[in-house]
């Protein structure tokens, strides 16, 4: 799941635990992204990457104005 979506295995980073804390961060935005209801992952991601108010609304931040 993450190689695919996140296109893992091109990643650069190798670093001390970096790469570890990456993957972590991965792991999240595919739980969440599973929690508020996507059934596709990848269609999810570039869905919240063109409306990044959606993926703030979706960890509970919000606009404040």
């Amino acid at each position: 799941m993450r190689d695919v979506t996140f296109d893992e295995d091109r990643s650069q980073v190798r670093t001390k635990r970096i790469p570890q804390v990456m993957a972590t961060l991965r792991n999240i935005a595919i739980s969440v992204l599973r929690v508020s209801g996507a059934d596709n992952i990848a269609a999810a991601c570039r869905r919240y990457a063109a409306q990044p108010a959606l993926a703030l609304a979706a960890v509970g931040i919000s606009r404040r104005e």
